[in-house]
């Protein structure tokens, strides 16, 4: 699988090292950017958790020209423990107050699920400028899961879709939206997601079975846990990460 960068960082430095990278990242979009804005996707799940707690602790970096997306969300209220928004909410929004981005959130309690992810597309541009994956153990991405139908669509940029796992309602970006993403960082953390990372960068396979596989190009930064299994994996090299 093509990647951009790899970066392998201790448990440790993990969130500081890989929020500095994704921050740079998106610094340099808004440098290039042509309407003095920049749009982000976030991702949801634990390892992102601690990396949007960092930015909300650093200073001098220009939320405010950020627009805020959500790759995938549970079709819950905003403020149940198992949303993503509520987990971006605790951990950067509400701690950045008035200087924080402007948020454009999946509207997950929606009765109507698929009337929600088409009103979501609405807002979406053309491409996101800089967009933030996980990956499960199965290999999914966003709520995009092995063998899911969404893996299919070829017209819609956002479906609602049932997961084979709680909250099974869901949101979810579709494949092209990956693919059209400007730069793309997969974060990835924890031994019990190493064998699955050593399939998806170091075998062949397909996006059916592993969906993470769509984020072709993409800067991949890991903790040493997860690259535990990778022969191509260099030993840390936080240096690297001084951007």
């Amino acid at each position: 699988m093509k990647i951009q960068e790899l970066f392998v960082l201790r448990p440790e430095n993990f969130a500081v090292q890989a929020a500095r990278l994704v921050a740079s990242a998106i610094g340099r979009a808004l440098t290039n950017s042509t309407d003095g804005s920049v749009s982000v996707c976030l991702c949801g799940g634990s390892t992102p958790r601690a990396v949007y707690g960092h930015w909300a602790t650093a200073s001098g970096f220009p939320w405010e020209d950020v627009e805020v997306f959500f790759g995938d969300e549970r079709c819950v209220a905003p403020d149940d423990p198992e949303s993503n928004y509520a987990l971006v909410r605790e951990m950067l929004l509400d701690p950045l107050g008035e200087e924080g981005p402007r948020v454009y959130r999946m509207h997950g309690e929606e009765p109507d699920a698929d009337a929600a992810a088409r009103a979501y597309e609405e807002h979406l541009p053309a491409a996101f400028d800089v967009l933030l994956l996980g990956m499960g153990e199965d290999g999914h991405t966003a709520s995009l899961f092995p063998g899911g139908k969404a893996l299919a669509e070829t017209k819609r940029r956002v479906v609602s879709v049932v997961a084979p796992k709680a909250p099974p309602r869901r949101l979810t970006i579709t494949p092209a939206v990956v693919l059209a993403a400007q730069r793309t960082f997969v974060l990835v953390t924890g031994s019990g997601k190493a064998d699955r990372l050593h399939s998806v960068l170091e075998t062949q396979g397909t996006v059916e079975e592993e969906p993470i596989r769509l984020a072709e190009e993409a800067t991949w930064i890991l903790d040493e846990a997860a690259a535990a299994e990778l022969v191509s994996a260099r030993p840390p090299e936080e240096d690297r990460c001084q951007e």
